[in-house]
C-alpha cells in the first residue's frame, strides 16, 4: 500500500512538472488518502502485536 502512494505521489509531481492541475491534486488526493490508510493499519499492527506479546 506504500507502494500505490508512493506511485501516486510521483504521478503528481510529475503531472504538476507538466501543468495538468486536474491530474496533480486527484493523484496527490489518493496519495494521502493511501498514506494515512498505511499508517493506520501499521499502527493498528504495532498494537495488536503488543497484545498478542503480553498475554503469551
Amino acid at each position: 500500500m506504500l507502494y500505490w502512494a508512493i506511485m501516486f505521489f510521483v504521478v503528481a509531481v510529475i503531472a504538476g512538472i507538466f501543468g495538468f492541475g486536474g491530474i496533480a491534486s486527484a493523484s496527490a488526493g489518493v496519495a494521502q488518502i493511501l498514506f494515512v490508510l498505511f499508517l493506520i493499519l501499521f499502527v493498528g499492527a504495532l498494537i495488536m502485536r503488543a497484545v498478542r506479546g503480553r498475554s503469551s
